[in-house]
């Protein structure tokens, strides 16, 4: 069974950061969408996988609190895991900690679904969701409507 967490290194750069070296709230975006993606990977729903069967997890809703800055230069990690799901969506959850002092700097949910593309049909989460992601997912909601 695939590991349904995940924790990625981040290290701030430069351009992460505004004049007085504090990272931009929009950087910690870009940071839980690299541990998104890579725990989608992780999971099954890599990129051959993704465009053999045209379905895409896409966020569809983002809830973050800010609870203290990053720092240029700063080296971070963010902790993601998946949350509960319903039928036609599933929530991952993100911290993001800076080891060196222990601070919790970020908390933030995303709700996500699966889509069909290019349509945009939203689709069901396939059966024993998250173990196994099933290839076949596009064909098992093929011809049933929206669910969701």
């Amino acid at each position: 069974m695939p590991s349904t967490s995940i924790i990625t290194p981040v290290q701030v750069m430069f351009f992460d950061t505004d004049a007085g070296g504090v990272v931009h709230n929009i950087a910690y975006l870009r940071f839980i969408e690299t541990a998104r993606t890579l725990l989608a990977v992780q999971l099954g729903m890599d990129w051959n996988r993704m465009a053999h069967t045209s379905v895409y997890p896409v966020v569809v809703r983002t809830e973050i609190d800010y609870k203290r800055p990053a720092l240029l230069g700063d080296e971070l990690e963010v902790h993601g895991r998946l949350g509960e799901a319903t039928p036609a969506r599933f929530w991952c959850h993100f911290e993001i900690k800076r080891p060196s002092d222990g601070m919790l700097l970020i908390t933030c949910q995303q709700a996500l679904a699966f889509v069909e593309m290019p349509s945009g049909r939203p689709l069901r989460l396939p059966k024993g969701w998250p173990n196994p992601f099933a290839p076949e997912v596009a064909e098992l909601n093929r011809g049933e409507g929206h669910k969701g």
